[in-house]
């Protein structure tokens, strides 16, 4: 991996990280930041010289968990942004890594439950900002997947490129 190929996945990071805020704050994750999460994955599948297979098999994946998520959607157990968020994710990290971000994703994803479910009666009016902040996250807007998504698949898309810079240095 390319030292623009960490780049591209840093900049994935940012955006997921602002798609983590604004879930939060507006339980919304906008499709066009979504889709441009998308694809970077194959502008970065370029720039690495990833072969047409794997290529493939990413973009397989990536359909399978839409499925699955659109499945959830209609019980009305997901929302559709966290569907289309989680198809991104795995179209980055591919069949490799699904194992494991699909476990950090779940892990987070019940400590954000957690806290939605603590913080559902809390006024989000607070005068104290940090109670406030925690107030947005209650579950009497719904939970907020998109941050376990952001934070559990910005870990696993960029470590392995971070790892692999530092390891050829």
């Amino acid at each position: 991996m390319t030292v623009l190929s960490l780049v591209i996945r840093l900049v994935v990071l940012g955006a997921l990280l602002w798609l983590a805020i604004t879930d939060v704050r507006t339980r919304r994750l906008p499709t066009s930041i979504v889709l441009t999460i998308g694809a970077l994955f194959f502008v970065d599948a370029l720039i690495a010289g990833m072969p047409l297979d794997d290529v493939i098999s990413h973009l397989l994946l990536a359909v399978v968990v839409f499925l699955a998520c659109a499945v959830l959607f209609a019980v009305r157990m997901l929302g559709g942004g966290d569907a289309k968020l989680a198809s991104v994710i795995f179209l980055w990290v591919g069949f490799g890594l699904s194992l494991a971000t699909l476990t950090l994703v779940s892990v987070i994803g019940t400590v954000v439950s957690l806290v939605s479910l603590a913080t559902r009666n809390m006024n989000p009016s607070q005068r104290f900002v940090p109670l406030r902040a925690l107030a947005m996250f209650s579950a009497a807007r719904g939970v907020p997947y998109g941050v376990a998504l952001a934070f559990g698949g910005g870990f696993v898309i960029v470590l392995p490129a971070l790892l692999h810079l530092i390891s050829t240095q």
